[in-house]
């Protein structure tokens, strides 16, 4: 009985600390929300919780075989770049927008190297469902309770003559429908007249920020001609991420920042306001995008990266020259020709198989 209570022979307690490595910890901590008031935030990153990576091929990649997976993200250094807010699609800040989007997000293919241009070549973008902004100022989609603009006799509007051609004009008639619709008889500054409704005319001047609103009909003068303005539908407010700029989509589908000088509001917004809008990708793309708002999908490239995307009705090669926030200026390998497109845009062949894929799994979660 005495060799029992011997304390070399009692079993003692022992803790064993494993050290595990930072890929472990990452898919053990839950995400984490970006503090988008930071001074560190980035200006040209979209930041989410969620990513998908497709396949190796960057050309013809399996959707098929990736699930969203936890992904924490290490902030960059918020870009110094201030480029004129009135240009489209300024080239000026792509530069720093680029670099603070590599640090932002990055997969185990485009991890390994900035300087490897083979690498950067072939690897595949990450698409992520991206929290815009946490102020509600600037994601508002819902159009604010205020009065309607006035439409008077001799007031100097911007009026639609084509689908996508408005110019200056003024106002000469209203005419009352019997069935109670409006009209409006339009007299243009460069000769011709115009019947409209009040949804195809907007005030000569710049609207108030707390009158615009994701998803709203507005339009931009057109950087080709001063005596034309463009149709198109505000898809971001200002915020850190965008350097205080609008983006519009145009009705053409062509992504463009703006400031507010160069921003018209309608006079009548539509209860629906892809009402104008043809039938088509471009409608299609922009019923997904309010739709998902203030959660847009989009894709992270790196200059010089591979990619392909829908031209003249084919996906065509192309190289990321800039990023700028939501958007980036490619360069077709066939003919040259560069084009600013949005990250999220259906032409990346990226992006349209993984929404085809994803509504695809959309009644099987359902089930």
């Amino acid at each position: 009985m005495d060799d029992l209570n011997d304390e070399n022979l009692q079993k003692k307690p022992v803790v064993i600390l494993t050290r595990l490595d930072e890929f472990t910890l990452s898919a053990l901590q839950p995400p984490t929300p970006q503090q988008f008031d930071s001074e560190a935030d980035s200006a040209g990153s979209s930041d989410s919780d969620m990513l998908w990576e497709p396949g190796d091929d960057s050309g013809d990649s399996n959707f098929g075989g990736k699930k969203k997976t936890p992904h924490k993200h290490k902030k960059a250094n918020e870009a110094k770049a201030h480029s004129p807010l009135v240009s489209i699609n300024n080239n000026s800040a792509s530069n720093n927008s680029h670099s603070t989007n590599n640090s932002s997000v990055c997969s185990n293919d485009c991890s390994s190297g900035s300087n490897n241009t083979n690498k950067v070549g072939e690897a595949s973008p990450i698409i992520v469902s991206a929290v815009f902004a946490s102020n509600s100022n600037e994601t508002r989609k819902v159009r604010p309770d205020l009065p309607e603009v006035e439409i008077g006799l001799d007031m100097e509007v911007l009026a639609r003559r084509r689908i996508m051609r408005w110019q200056q004009g003024k106002i000469v008639e209203i005419i009352n429908k019997d069935d109670g619709r409006v009209k409006y008889k339009v007299i243009f500054n460069e000769k011709g007249k115009s019947l409209v409704s009040g949804h195809h005319i907007a005030k000569k001047t710049n609207p108030k920020l707390d009158q615009l609103y994701v998803g709203a009909r507005v339009l931009i003068q057109s950087p080709e001609d001063e005596q034309c303005f463009l149709p198109g539908l505000l898809a971001e407010l200002p915020s850190r991420k965008n350097r205080l700029r609008f983006l519009v989509f145009l009705d053409d589908h062509t992504p463009v920042y703006v400031s507010l000088p160069s921003l018209y509001l309608i006079c009548r917004q539509m209860e629906d306001p892809l009402g104008d809008l043809v039938d088509g990708p471009h409608k299609l793309f922009m019923e997904h995008y309010l739709r998902s708002w203030p959660y847009p999908h989009l894709t992270h490239y790196k200059e010089g990266q591979i990619l392909k995307i829908e031209l003249n009705g084919v996906h065509q090669k192309c190289q990321v020259e800039s990023v700028d926030c939501s958007l980036m200026k490619v360069v077709f390998e066939e003919n040259g020709e560069m084009d600013w497109i949005h990250r999220g845009s259906l032409r990346l062949e990226h992006m349209s198989k993984f929404l085809e894929l994803k509504q695809n799994q959309e009644p099987k979660a359902d089930n």
